[in-house]
């Protein structure tokens, strides 16, 4: 786990830490409202293709430098990887707090996403696989929300640490919800959070 000052704000990368048990594939769910969704959501973030554009915009890469995989977190290998992670720091939210990352955000717009999903590629380039939204669960709750986000039936992951385990469930961040939402087609569900037709395998760290 790399811990990095980036702009002002302490950030520690999103998924830099074991995720062991919190997930588990619920098969495949794209049915037609969920498929409209990734159509709309594609069409939105579409000039993010250009990694450029995306760093114009406000993204900047994980600072952890990691390309997310299942294995790598002590999970099956064959749940898949969630790619590079490019954030949006306001749109999270996020404020210098210690010992968790923390923040206001409780944005859950799909079609201005705060964070998107990169694929590496051999030759060195990314290829934009999905987007993802994060909300951290007091300023959820604050906002006057019960229970987690939604998003086309499907309630969002609720992350947290468990004090009495060696692992760390909530990655360094206090208590929160994300999506994922794929435009590459996952046999898993394209709401789940692990991809298997998405892969790692040329990342160079």
């Amino acid at each position: 786990m790399r811990a990095v000052l980036w702009g002002g704000v302490f950030m520690i990368g999103l998924t830099a830490a074991p995720l062991a048990a919190a997930y588990s594939p619920t098969g495949n769910v794209q049915g037609e409202e969920v498929a409209a969704l990734i159509e709309s959501v594609r069409a939105a973030t579409l000039r993010f293709e250009d990694v450029e554009v995306a760093l114009a915009e406000g993204y900047v890469p994980d600072p952890s430098g990691e390309c997310v995989t299942a294995a790598a977190h002590g999970m099956p290998a064959e749940l898949g990887d969630m790619g590079i992670h490019y954030l949006r720091p306001d749109l999270l939210g996020l404020t210098v707090t210690a010992p968790r990352v923390d923040g206001t955000g409780t944005h859950t717009d799909f079609i201005n996403p705060a964070i998107l999903l990169y694929e590496p590629q051999e030759d060195g380039s990314l290829v934009l696989v999905g987007v993802e939204n994060l909300v951290f669960h007091a300023a959820w709750e604050a906002a006057g929300n019960e229970g987690p986000p939604i998003l086309a039936g499907r309630a969002w992951d609720y992350m947290v640490d468990d004090p009495t385990t060696l692992a760390e469930e909530a990655h360094h961040f206090e208590a929160h919800y994300d999506q994922h939402l794929w435009f590459r087609d996952n046999p898993n569900g394209n709401l789940e959070p692990f991809n298997p037709t998405v892969t790692c395998r040329h990342h160079k760290a």
